[in-house]
């Protein structure tokens, strides 16, 4: 009797959902440079859930896919406007970068690597001139949460750098950059035209490098040792 033909059977399903979620990011990021809101209201939600549904058949371990689902959390709750659904996402966020935190420091241990150490004085110096330069404009119940979430997003592209690799350390940085662009939104500094579409690109881009850099510095696992037969 012969088995399944199914696309999962034949291998084909984790291609099947990598197309998908790059059609749902194409959908997005064109109905934001259109002003097209639905399409974008519609996309935005599906696109951690297929990343995540493709890593997990890719093997991926359950702090990345916990990462992963964080955001499509904080995803979800930022397509609404009002403030408690803003800090809901930010904490939902955070709360995903403590996954891939632990990820980082439980598939990569071991000291960070010595070229990335020359990182940290940037990441840092990075750190407090944006907070120092937001603070004064940012409404003052979210001034320590911005600066909380902040620094935690730091460390992370940070530790991304340091212990995964160029990938990872890509993907952290655009993270930071794409939640950059969020906080000079809050705190109504000039935006770049259709500021939704930079900061949806660069997430996206960043989502996309962490996973991939995670998955490649997976540890091989460790194989069983043979007993030798001892003649009898």
């Amino acid at each position: 009797m012969t088995g399944p033909r199914g696309p999962l059977a034949s291998g084909r399903l984790p291609g099947i959902l990598l197309a998908a979620f790059a059609l749902t990011a194409a959908v997005d990021l064109l109905s934001l440079a259109a002003g097209f809101t639905p399409g974008h209201q519609a996309a935005k939600p599906l696109l951690m859930p297929l990343l995540a549904a493709w890593a997990a058949l890719r093997g991926a371990p359950r702090l990345l896919l916990a990462a992963l689902l964080c955001g499509w959390g904080g995803d979800v709750l930022l397509l609404s406007g009002a403030e408690p659904a803003f800090l809901a996402g930010m904490a939902s966020f955070a709360a995903g970068h403590v996954c891939y935190l632990a990820l980082f420091h439980r598939h990569a241990p071991g000291p960070p690597r010595a070229r990335a150490a020359l990182l940290a004085p940037c990441y840092a110096v990075t750190l407090v001139v944006a907070v120092a330069l937001l603070w004064p404009d940012l409404p003052a119940d979210l001034r320590v949460p911005v600066a909380g979430y902040s620094t935690l997003l730091t460390v992370t592209a940070f530790t991304a750098a340091a212990r995964l690799g160029l990938v990872a350390g890509l993907g952290g940085a655009l993270f930071l950059l794409s939640d950059s662009f969020i906080a000079t939104g809050v705190a109504d500094w000039p935006q770049l035209p259709r500021p939704d579409l930079w900061i949806m690109l660069t997430y996206i881009a960043a989502q996309s490098l962490l996973t991939h850099g995670a998955l490649g510095t997976r540890p091989a696992p460790t194989r069983p040792r043979r007993t030798p037969r001892v003649p009898a």
